[in-house]
C-alpha cells in the first residue's frame, strides 16, 4: 500500500526503547504520503527520542525499487556495516535452528509424573533462558538441567516392564490434554517431541540484554526458549571457542530486533546474518 497507491514518500521509525505513548507498551512510526504519488526515491529516518523528530541527521534516501525488492524494511533504516575482510555471515559457518516446541511442556518436562520413566527417554535439555546466561561461555554439567521426555514414533523396541511404565505415562498425558493439541496433532506421533541433536553451540534470542552465546560441553538438547548453532562442517576446538568469544564480545541488541520497552528478539535468519570472522581467522584468533 505504501508504496503503491498510498504514494508513501517517507517513514519515520521511532526506536522502541523511547516509548511514544506512555499508557502503551507499542512501537512506532510516522508514514508521510501523498496519494498517487510514485517518488523514485523514499526517505527513512530513524529517531531515539520524540524530540528528535523534526531534527534531519540520520535520514537515508533509498530507491523506491529497493523496498519493493526487500519483505522487511527495518534493516534498510540503518547504514549497512562494511564487513572487513576475511569475515562472512555466521550462516556460511552454521546453520541456526530454534528449539523444539513440546506443545505442553508441563508434561514433557519430566516431573513426578513421568517417574518409572527408562533413562534412555529423558534427555537433559535447555527449558529456561537463564540457564544459559548463568551458564558463561560453556554449559559444562548436565545434571543442572531439567528432563525433556521424547519418546521414539516406534514404542516395539522397550521390554515389558518398559512399556507399562510408558503406558502409564501416557495415560497421564492423555488426562492432561497432551494428545489433543495443535502441536500433538501435527507430529508423526503425539507422544513423540522429536528432540534436536545436541547442538555445539546455544544461544538465547529473546531479551533486554544481547544473546549469550554458550559452548554446550554438556550436549543438552535445547526447547524452544534458545536456538543451536550447527556447524555446516567440521571445524576445530580452537575455531568454535574463538567463534563464541567473538560472539560473546560483539554481538548488540541493535543488530536483532527490537520491540516496546527494549525488548530484543533475534530470529534464525538474523543469527546467520551476523557477521563473523572466517575460519582462517577465528583459527589464529586474530580479529
Amino acid at each position: 500500500m505504501f508504496l503503491g497507491d498510498l504514494g508513501g514518500r517517507r517513514i519515520v521509525l521511532i526506536e522502541p526503547t523511547a516509548l511514544p505513548f506512555p499508557d502503551a507498551a507499542t512501537t512506532a512510526a510516522i508514514t508521510c504520503f501523498q496519494i498517487g504519488a510514485k517518488p523514485k526515491r523514499i526517505q527513512l529516518h530513524r529517531v531515539r527520542t520524540l524530540n528528535a523528530l523534526a531534527q534531519p541527521n540520520g535520514r537515508r534516501q533509498l530507491p523506491r525499487e529497493r523496498l519493493q525488492a526487500e519483505k522487511r524494511w527495518s534493516q534498510l533504516t540503518r547504514a549497512a556495516n562494511q564487513r572487513p575482510a576475511g569475515y562472512v555471515e555466521l550462516g556460511e559457518l552454521c546453520r541456526v535452528h530454534r528449539g523444539q516446541v513440546t506443545g505442553l511442556n508441563k508434561v514433557w518436562i519430566a516431573g513426578t509424573h513421568s517417574l518409572g520413566l527408562p533413562p534412555s527417554v529423558l534427555f537433559p535439555a535447555v527449558t529456561r533462558a537463564r540457564e544459559l546466561f548463568e551458564a558463561g561461555d560453556a554449559l559444562d554439567d548436565p545434571s543442572i538441567l531439567r528432563r525433556v521426555v521424547d519418546l521414539p514414533v516406534d514404542l516395539g523396541g522397550f521390554d515389558r516392564s518398559e512399556r507399562k511404565a510408558i503406558e502409564r505415562f501416557l495415560a497421564k498425558a492423555r488426562d492432561l490434554g497432551a494428545d489433543s493439541g495443535y502441536v500433538a496433532r501435527n507430529r508423526k506421533a503425539w507422544w513423540s517431541v522429536g528432540l534436536r541433536a545436541p547442538a555445539p553451540i546455544l544461544t538465547t534470542y529473546m531479551a533486554r540484554r544481547p544473546p549469550a552465546f554458550v559452548h554446550n560441553r554438556a550436549q543438552a538438547r535445547h526447547l524452544n526458549i534458545a536456538h543451536g548453532l550447527y556447524p555446516r562442517q567440521v571445524f576445530s576446538q580452537s575455531i568454535l571457542d574463538n567463534l563464541i568469544a567473538y560472539l560473546r564480545k560483539t554481538v548488540e541488541t541493535s543488530q536483532g530486533r527490537t520491540y516496546a520497552g527494549g525488548l530484543t528478539k533475534f530470529e534464525p535468519k538474523e543469527v546467520e546474518r551476523l557477521a563473523v570472522p572466517g575460519p582462517t581467522l577465528l583459527e589464529t584468533g586474530e580479529w
